[in-house]
């Protein structure tokens, strides 16, 4: 049987471009997860000095490269130069960050109870720390070619917690996927990792596979809600399960109040279509519901929001299922077009962008879900009954309230807060800060986890808590023994931070 031949495409014209790579045969996928399962031992048991030069390296790596690495991604993906720079920029900082978080080891959340009398009685000396969990598959997204791919926050977290990782390319960036993967063994290997630390394969069965596969202890996926439970199916099937980190779906509601719709209506409709827009809408926190008040006000804010320029989408699967959902919107009772951008011209994958309206109290009798592309619908409500058209929402990764100050919002903040993981008062919800206060993830069908997906504490995903009870001092972590005080610890149930992080074996 001949192998299936990975193509490079561009989405402007919908032409094949180049042949990338096979896709990958079961014999390559048992190499690539055997060499990841054999190098874990050696990389998990390097130090954190050398996980966090690692990291650096590869950020190093990538930014060396920036001028070849965002060329590619302007001519595959058909986002803009800006866009891809800033995406890159992103994802070098995430790298270096995560190599902060290892070199100031909070992340481990080691914890110490000496041997001694308690109201329970005599207590062993029990040690916990957080230790990874072998290799991680991660799987590249259409939407991030680089934040969210190869060189992705799944990615740089698997390695900063010690985890080889196997990524999966997604067929949308194959070219800028085999390039960036390129970039980062050739800069591994001069680091000195193992030669297993971060694989790559091609296909939609190797990507099956993968999740089946034994040597593989947990999954980072971003991608549809269908794609995630074929996933997640998949995994149930395995003599042993392993988690699966899925961001799936999201329909990110943003609220306008009366107020706001009078103060500043026209304005908020420009800020609306910049984030709907952006990215051609392929953005998982684009607001795809907006509630807007009923009456003039919220009249004059729908129309200030005008039609807009055809938007290219990433591959010709995201444009059918964009215009397959905007066709069975069109069949929602009492939903109507109220703004219809250009029709697209010539092969590639573009689309118009549309603005669609409905009364609010038939959202839950619609179940509105995500459109992935730029379209969102504007939901008009009135006073009475906008905590229960909230109440009814599915979950998302976001919230937003547009006020004006001194309204008070109380009623309508603990209504959505069981809805979304981040809320926003006065913004727009596309725009994801890499920080330690982030959170990215949300109630399903936003996510499958309680876990971040961006920002430090994503590593928590790939570790696991191991305790060591009566254990001699030699065979415990350094971590953990006594004299060890590089790190914040719990000691005896008291948080001991180091006065500095910049101490041996941190740096």
């Amino acid at each position: 049987m001949t192998a299936e031949t990975i193509v490079s495409i561009d989405p402007s014209t919908g032409a094949e471009v180049e042949e990338v790579a096979t896709a990958t045969t079961r014999e390559e996928l048992e190499e690539v997860c055997r060499s990841a399962a054999e190098e874990f031992a050696e990389l998990a048991q390097r130090d954190r000095a050398f996980r966090g030069e690692l990291l650096r390296d590869l950020a190093d790596a990538m930014e060396d490269r920036r001028a070849d690495i965002v060329s590619l991604g302007v001519r595959e993906t058909g986002l803009t130069r800006p866009r891809l720079e800033g995406e890159l920029t992103r994802t070098v900082y995430q790298a270096r960050v995560f190599a902060d978080v290892v070199d100031e080891g909070g992340y481990l959340e080691a914890t110490i109870d000496h041997a001694g009398d308690t109201p329970m009685g005599p207590a062993p000396d029990l040690r916990r720390l957080l230790v990874p969990t072998g290799p991680v598959a991660v799987f590249g997204a259409s939407n991030f070619p680089l934040a969210f791919s190869v060189p992705g926050g799944d990615t740089m977290s698997a390695l900063a917690a010690g985890c080889p990782v196997v990524v999966k390319a997604h067929d949308s960036h194959p070219a800028l996927s085999v390039l960036v993967h390129g970039i980062l063994s050739a800069a591994a290997g001069a680091a000195g990792a193992p030669a297993g630390t971060i694989g790559l394969v091609h296909g939609r069965e190797a990507g099956a596979r993968l999740v089946q596969h034994p040597a593989i202890s947990a999954v980072g996926f971003t991608g549809s809600l269908d794609g995630g439970r074929a996933l997640m199916r998949l995994i149930e099937q395995r003599p042993t399960p392993i988690p699966f980190f899925g961001e799936l779906a999201s329909l990110n509601p943003v609220i306008v109040t009366q107020a706001a719709a009078a103060a500043r209506g026209e304005a908020f409709a420009a800020g609306l279509v910049t984030s709907l827009t952006g990215s051609g809408g392929q953005l998982c926190t684009k607001p795809g519901l907006v509630l807007v008040p009923h009456g003039p006000a919220g009249d004059a804010l729908v129309d200030a929001a005008g039609a807009q320029p055809a938007a290219a989408l990433l591959n010709a699967r995201i444009r059918d299922g964009y215009e397959g959902t905007s066709a069975e919107l069109r069949c929602v009772p009492g939903l109507r077009v109220v703004a219809e951008g250009e029709k697209p011209a010539g092969d590639g994958f573009a689309v118009a962008p549309r603005l669609l309206t409905m009364q609010a109290r038939d959202l839950a009798r619609a179940q509105i879900g995500e459109c992935f592309g730029p379209t969102t619908i504007v939901a008009r409500y009135t006073e009475a009954e906008l905590v229960d058209v909230i109440t009814g929402l599915p979950g998302s990764l976001t919230a937003t309230i547009h006020s004006e100050p001194g309204e008070d919002v109380n009623v309508v903040v603990p209504a959505l807060l069981p809805k979304a993981g981040r809320l926003l008062f006065d913004g727009f919800p596309t725009g994801v800060s890499v920080s330690w206060a982030q959170h990215h993830g949300g109630p399903w069908p936003a996510t499958n986890t309680q876990h971040t997906s961006v920002g430090p504490t994503s590593i928590r995903r790939f570790l696991r808590p191991v305790t060591w009870q009566s254990a001699p001092a030699e065979v415990l972590p350094r971590e953990l023994q006594d004299t060890y005080t590089s790190i914040p610890r719990r000691v005896d149930g008291r948080l001991i931070v180091p006065a500095s992080t910049d101490q041996e074996g941190t740096r």
